[in-house]
């Protein structure tokens, strides 16, 4: 590994929180309550399916800058047509309520208490392409302990481009070299790597038993490791 890193940042969806557990529980209700026959997982994963066509229009240039909560609420809406319900039929504030489901995620079981080890050692922060507001209900429900809180508004950009690695680590005030990024997604781990950020790579089902991509590292990343706690033991903090 190269030179100790200042600052540890983690990717959120998938790497620190369980989305795909938390939206089906969320989704069980709601779909019952109207009548909508589908899995409350294939739910989830078709919500989730439409996560990253809509942050590419930002990046693209089709679109300005779109927090992920405005693409989260225009996502629901196709997903709930595709399952031949009406979201104009819905009364306004359940869906809103329903689409504040991403702030409500449940942290994998072994995610805090690694947080809070690793924080004693490194400044932690999310690099991660929710909206500030979403990722500070997330940490307050989950008691996620951030030393800050940076959402994709601050970089005005959506990983993978550069910009949301590069404005992180500067508004942090430290250089790229001197972060590290967690995650359990390859590709990533492999842009951050691009742009001279250190790597960590923590395995996550977060697709469920049928997940058939990041099952393992492909690459060589400065560390792997099994959970956070994992993580904690091979950077050196104490239990």
């Amino acid at each position: 590994m190269a030179a100790t890193p200042h600052a540890l940042l983690f990717d959120v969806f998938g790497t620190v929180v369980d989305w795909r557990g938390g939206i089906a529980r969320d989704a069980a209700p709601f779909l019952a309550r109207h009548g909508i026959a589908m899995d409350p997982h294939a739910f989830a994963e078709s919500w989730r399916d439409r996560y990253q066509p809509a942050m590419q229009a930002v990046r693209s240039g089709a679109r300005p800058f779109t927090r992920l909560d405005v693409l989260h609420r225009e996502n629901l809406e196709q997903v709930l047509r595709t399952a031949g319900a009406d979201p104009a039929r819905i009364p306004e504030a359940e869906l809103a309520e329903f689409n504040r489901a991403w702030h409500r995620l449940d942290p994998w079981p072994d995610a805090v208490a690694g947080l809070h080890r690793l924080k004693a050692r490194f400044v932690i922060a999310p690099l991660s392409n929710g909206n500030i507001a979403l990722l500070l209900n997330m940490a307050k429900r989950a008691g996620l302990p951030w030393d800050a809180i940076l959402g994709a508004e601050v970089a005005q950009a959506y990983k993978p481009q550069p910009e949301a690695y590069l404005r992180t680590a500067e508004i942090l005030g430290v250089p790229p070299g001197a972060c590290m990024l967690v995650a359990a997604h390859n590709s990533d781990l492999a842009a951050a790597r691009a742009c001279g950020l250190q790597t960590a790579f923590v395995g996550r089902r977060e697709h469920g038993p049928a997940q058939t991509t990041d099952l393992g590292p492909e690459q060589d990343w400065e560390v792997v490791a099994e959970s956070f706690t994992d993580l904690a033991d091979r950077l050196g903090c104490a239990p």
